[in-house]
């Protein structure tokens, strides 16, 4: 008697590939209207502040990370500098020159491109310093929330030493630390790496102390129980029913900390142990045009200043509505 064919053995034959793929639009689309039709949405099309700061910092994120097609010069490049251009004011003054619309600093860098280039690194190190410190915090905050006992004395207690120092001098001895210890060769090359471990190190304990507190009582309900009853793993039960319902104060202290990581890297770059001036954030740029802000060179500091006070103000607009939009008391 012969076997019964296995339909699962079956490939697929093209009209029944082009019936699969037709039926992935509906699902998409479904997904799409379920985000136009959510409450977050809602709130966020009425909302005019929230929207003029996303715009905003969509903006300045596009133009900082076309920077090289966009910009009239490349400001890492030392060989396109040209001294005989140096310290030519913005171009709405009588001195100024096209194409240097911000004008340029006394080596001849021009201002806009360098503040582009600038915003560029400090974007990144503060959206990485904010990933690395959500990682930890993460992982660190569930295990001592969901073990307790020793686990949850140690790492709390890592937290207290932490936040009992300032973050600026944590972050200060940090880069000292590495700086010190690094071939010369080697500092530079290192300077954006060792600047994200330094923000992020003191920044874990807040997302750790969040989750923690919203693990421990949700390890406590009926179905994080049953879970352990039929022996589901300990991970799993963290990372698929305990996490997810620990996102929405995190989000909210995530997207804050970004333009509060913003800032620390400015402060670092600022006190001259963050990032080298042949890479300079927009921290290193306002450090080098303090320099000359009473020489009469007053582009070179403020307009680099301007630019880092718009990033915050966007990014922490951004972080209230969202604290507005997901506090279920305000529904």
């Amino acid at each position: 008697m012969a076997e019964a064919e296995d339909p699962m053995d079956k490939t697929l034959t093209p009209d029944m590939r082009t019936a699969t793929d037709a039926t992935l639009v509906p699902v998409r689309r479904s997904r799409l209207k379920r985000l136009r039709e959510s409450d977050l949405w809602f709130s966020f099309r009425s909302h005019p502040s929230a929207i003029f700061a996303a715009g905003l910092l969509t903006l300045i994120a596009l133009t900082a990370f076309l920077a090289p097609w966009i910009t009239p010069q490349n400001p890492y490049d030392l060989s396109s500098l040209e001294l005989w251009n140096s310290e030519i004011p913005p171009i709405w003054n009588a001195e100024g020159q096209w194409p240097y619309i911000l004008g340029t600093d006394t080596q001849g860098r021009d201002i806009l491109s360098a503040i582009l280039y600038g915003s560029r690194i400090s974007l990144v190190i503060g959206f990485a310093s904010v990933i690395l410190a959500l990682a930890v915090g993460l992982a660190l905050g569930l295990v001592a929330g969901f073990f307790g006992g020793w686990s949850d004395n140690v790492i709390m207690r890592i937290g207290d030493v932490l936040l009992s120092m300032p973050f600026i001098l944590i972050a200060i001895l940090i880069t000292a630390v590495a700086s010190a210890s690094l071939p010369t060769g080697l500092k530079d090359v290192l300077a954006a790496p060792i600047l994200i471990v330094a923000i992020a190190v003191p920044s874990w304990v807040q997302y750790a102390r969040t989750v923690r507190a919203s693990a421990m009582v949700e390890s406590r309900k009926e179905y994080v129980q049953a879970a352990r009853l039929i022996r589901v793993k300990a991970w799993r039960i963290m990372l698929h029913h305990i996490l997810p319902n620990c996102m929405t104060p995190i989000m909210v202290a995530a997207t804050l900390n970004f333009g509060l990581a913003i800032l620390s890297e400015a402060t670092l770059s600022f006190l001259g142990v963050g990032m080298p001036p042949d890479q300079p954030s927009l921290g290193t740029l306002i450090r080098i045009g303090n320099q000359y802000l009473f020489s009469g060179l007053w582009w070179i500091v403020v307009f680099p200043a301007i630019q880092l006070c718009l990033i915050v103000l966007s990014v922490n607009m951004i972080g209230d509505w969202l604290r507005d939009a997901l506090n279920p008391k305000l529904r």
